[in-house]
């Protein structure tokens, strides 16, 4: 059962790879907690005082709230996909409320931090270089995932009406902008390649040898272009989403604008940047305004 469930996540849910990996950590956790078979599984040898029991020695072990949410989810999940293949007749995880946890603030980089990065000076000419820093310029303005920008293939970049189509979580495709001076960095950036590269893979972004890059290869990339502007700890491209979606926010931007070009499947996901942009409208305001002072 317990395989059928991560077929389920991967081929009808289209959950990612690292997703099915970690709901079947969490469940096979609690296997070994209640001292239950993997193989032999059956949901009648489950009740709700195993789960709570569970429950508690993973907070009394020090489990932060946020993981012990994450592994209550995924067993709550196992149990919905149980009740509706007709494994199951009870929920016993249905009365376990999942643990308040504290919500964090996205990081993201300064305006003048950016602007810093993507200065030309930056460049030196060879193809690794300025492959580089068109993948910098593109993550800080589209606001794209690592892994929809490493899947961009030639394609999906319409140069002439400026935008790029990026297929994201669970495999939905969505349309976003580009900006004509990115199109042109574009265009200059494909001849280059197509001169240094030989045996191209139909991606956009490649290595040297023309295979396809790999996500720690970008996380470096981002990371080594950052330290040289920004003090802040972490540098990854998903913290350069966190900075578009900032920008935009703080710009005026209609949140669900903002939520559409990020692939967000509900409000509550782009909500957490509007606490971003309050802090920078509170600051505007003790600036501002003579009461304020």
């Amino acid at each position: 059962m317990i395989n059928e469930f991560l077929q389920y996540l991967q081929y009808e849910k289209n959950y990612s790879f690292h997703t099915v990996l970690s709901y079947r950590t969490d469940i096979m956790q609690f296997c070994n907690f209640a001292e239950i078979s993997s193989v032999d599984f059956t949901p009648e040898s489950v009740d709700y005082q195993r789960v709570q029991q569970w429950v508690l020695s993973l907070m009394n072990s020090g489990t932060s709230a946020r993981s012990l949410s994450r592994k209550i989810s995924a067993l709550k999940t196992f149990w919905r996909f149980l009740l509706l293949r007709s494994y199951a007749e009870v929920d016993p995880t249905l009365k376990i409320i999942l643990p308040k946890t504290k919500k964090v603030l996205p990081a993201f980089f300064k305006e003048n931090e950016m602007n810093a990065a993507l200065d030309s000076s930056f460049i030196s000419g060879d193809f690794d270089s300025i492959r580089n820093h068109l993948m910098l310029e593109i993550l800080y303005s589209t606001g794209i995932r690592s892994s929809e920008l490493i899947n961009i293939k030639d394609q999906d970049v319409d140069l002439v009406e400026g935008s790029v189509i990026v297929t994201g979580k669970r495999n939905k495709q969505r349309i976003i902008p580009v900006d004509k001076s990115v199109c042109d960095d574009v265009k200059n950036y494909i001849v280059l390649r197509n001169e240094s590269v030989e045996k191209l893979e139909p991606y956009l972004f490649t290595r040297r040898n023309g295979k396809k890059l790999y996500p720690k290869m970008l996380y470096a990339v981002v990371r080594t272009a950052m330290s040289k502007v920004s003090n802040l700890h972490k540098k990854s491209p998903h913290v350069l989403r966190h900075t578009f979606a900032t920008g935009l926010l703080n710009g005026g931007a209609d949140i669900n604008v903002v939520k559409e070009l990020l692939g967000h499947s509900s409000l509550a996901a782009t909500q957490v940047y509007t606490h971003t942009s309050f802090e920078e409208l509170y600051k505007t305001y003790k600036h501002a305004h003579p009461r304020a002072k």
